[in-house]
């Protein structure tokens, strides 16, 4: 399990530390990301589509010790 949880907002996928809802993060809910942005999350199989935020990514791919 990673310390981390992708999340969609403002048309991109982040990843957020912050505690994740049964089920995941439902709309609306404000969430601070490992970018270090504040985000309301969106819902919905296109938003899972869009782009990955590439300081999230690299943030992402730390914590787990990936190159």
């Amino acid at each position: 399990m990673h310390p981390f949880h992708w999340v969609p907002a403002q048309e991109e996928r982040h990843a957020s530390a912050d505690p994740r809802p049964s089920g995941g993060y439902p709309a609306g809910l404000t969430v601070k990301t490992l970018c270090d942005q504040e985000v309301s999350a969106e819902v919905g199989e296109v938003a899972w589509l869009w782009t990955t935020c590439m300081a999230c990514n690299a943030e992402a791919r730390r914590l787990v010790g990936a190159a």
